[in-house]
């Protein structure tokens, strides 16, 4: 075997997740490996919504206008009566962005385009998927794991810092650490494929049979694509077949239309829907991002948007410690974001079983904004929670906003009318001022909407876009000690 030279972090698992966390890790110059045990990308689109709080994050990440580019709104939805005759409806709620939340909508992406475009970005980094490269076995101590490899070129042992498991809900490495995986098969089995088809419109998201799971099929456009996607429940023992003939056939059957042609199927599946949630999500040097640490059903469009949101958190964390931070910091991973798998579990499964009766509403319950750290111990007083955007205007008179301050990989420290020079910057810490004498003036007022300071107030935003404290003019002792705590 061939051993090669250390590197910090091997991801295993080059979906959403693992893609995510690449990313992350190489703006921050944090070195790692990228592996994936099949032989191309994934090619379906098993998870197409892209939530409002994981637009924010492909923003910081450079890529949010490739996918609005490539993506598109949701359509509206069209439900046919028996009799042929429909109505058109939307049973996601319309909001107009704010300042501080400029997300509203729900962006309809296939998975396989997300994912592309998160390669392509991972390429301008200087980074690629090593494909067909299986993780076969690995062993772990307190300074890092050693992993054994089988790729085209051979076996192979690497010796990383910490091991990532982005592998997915059958995870070999959730299995090699013996982690439980407890939760409960629904009793719900599904069809879901990506089509060639005539006979619908390519402008409504087409549904039969709403309340009926006998009967229930919906044919969606996917946006950015001359393909549509078929989704039904179907028989737990159902025998299906997924030619398009057969296909053909179902849609038929569901419909009572035969005009309705499947010409080709780009990719299908059928399979049964399960609630699942990690014990762990870390066990020494490695940890469990994504499906790896829970799998939902796919009602209101949360499993991949959690699975990025994870690698989101998790990435700064690594880095940190990679450069110094105690490795303490790396014990808030799962302590913030298990129970937001546990919430997000219970929203989707209440989903299922709305849609079940036929009730598709969806509104802002699934954005994902609301969601945050508050009890966790890296929050300190009221913070936790989303830090919001706003407008600003700079000294020079240019318009900027908040989330391009807080774009890149630096935490963030805001002083509302403070002294300017009271705070100075350091390495991986950005220091604003707002106010008359400040190089920011919150002329339409929208920073105080959203953070309340006082005057002389400071807050201090994490690299994930989260508020890690706020700090009143006697707590600079405070400050100093969160800021070491973190590796600043």
């Amino acid at each position: 075997m061939n051993e090669r030279c250390a590197v910090d972090v091997l991801i295993c698992g080059a979906g959403a997740a693992g893609l995510t966390l690449a990313i992350d890790l190489a703006r921050r110059g944090i070195t790692f490996r990228l592996v994936e045990k099949n032989q191309q990308p994934f090619h379906g689109s098993r998870g197409k919504g892209l939530q409002p709080r994981s637009q924010e994050i492909f923003e910081d990440l450079g890529i949010l206008d490739r996918l609005f580019a490539v993506g598109g709104v949701y359509p509206t939805e069209r439900r046919y009566r028996d009799d042929g005759s429909y109505s058109d409806a939307n049973s996601i709620e319309s909001q107009a962005p704010t300042a501080a939340e400029p997300y509203q909508q729900p962006l309809m992406v296939p998975q396989f385009l997300t994912e592309r475009v998160m390669r392509e970005r991972l390429l301008e980094l200087g980074h690629r998927t090593q494909f067909g490269c299986e993780l076969v076995a690995f062993e772990q101590d307190a300074e890092g794991v050693t992993a054994q490899l089988v790729g085209q070129a051979g076996p192979e042992s690497l010796r990383v810092r910490w091991l990532v498991g982005a592998d997915g809900g059958r995870s070999f490495v959730r299995h090699a650490l013996d982690i439980g995986f407890p939760g409960k098969t629904l009793g719900v089995r599904a069809l879901v494929a990506d089509v060639q088809l005539s006979g619908l419109s390519a402008e409504c998201w087409h549904r039969f049979g709403e309340g009926d799971v006998l009967r229930q099929i919906a044919v969606c456009p996917l946006a950015g694509t001359e393909l549509f996607q078929i989704q039904a429940p179907i028989p737990l023992e159902a025998e299906m077949d997924l030619s398009a003939e057969g296909l053909t056939a179902f849609v038929a059957s569901r419909t009572g239309r035969d005009d309705i042609q499947v010409h080709a199927v780009s990719w299908a599946s059928a399979y049964s829907m399960n609630a699942r949630l990690a014990d762990h999500y870390r066990v020494g040097q490695v940890f469990l991002v994504g499906d790896a640490a829970h799998i939902h059903p796919p009602t209101g469009g949360q499993g991949l948007n959690t699975s990025v949101q994870d690698a989101y958190n998790l990435g700064w964390k690594l880095a940190a410690v990679a450069n110094g931070a105690a490795q303490t910091l790396l014990d808030s991973y799962e302590e913030e974001r298990r129970p937001i798998a546990a919430s997000v579990l219970g929203l989707s499964t209440q989903l299922l079983d709305n849609l079940q009766r036929g009730d598709m509403r969806r509104g802002r319950e699934v954005h994902q904004l609301d969601l945050g750290y508050a009890h966790a111990s890296l929050a300190l007083g009221r913070a936790g929670q989303r830090a919001p955007d706003a407008r600003l205007r700079g000294a020079a008179g240019q318009s900027l906003r908040l989330f391009d301050v807080f774009k890149g990989t630096h935490w963030t420290l805001l002083g509302y009318g403070v002294t300017p020079g009271s705070m100075s910057p350091r390495a991986g810490l950005h220091v604003h001022c707002i106010g008359p004498h400040g190089e920011m003036v919150d002329e339409l007022g929208q920073f105080q909407d959203a953070y309340a300071l006082a005057i002389g107030e400071w807050v201090l935003v994490r690299p994930d876009g989260y508020i890690g404290a706020f700090f009143s003019p006697d707590s600079i002792e405070t400050l100093e000690g969160y800021l070491v705590r973190v590796g600043l």
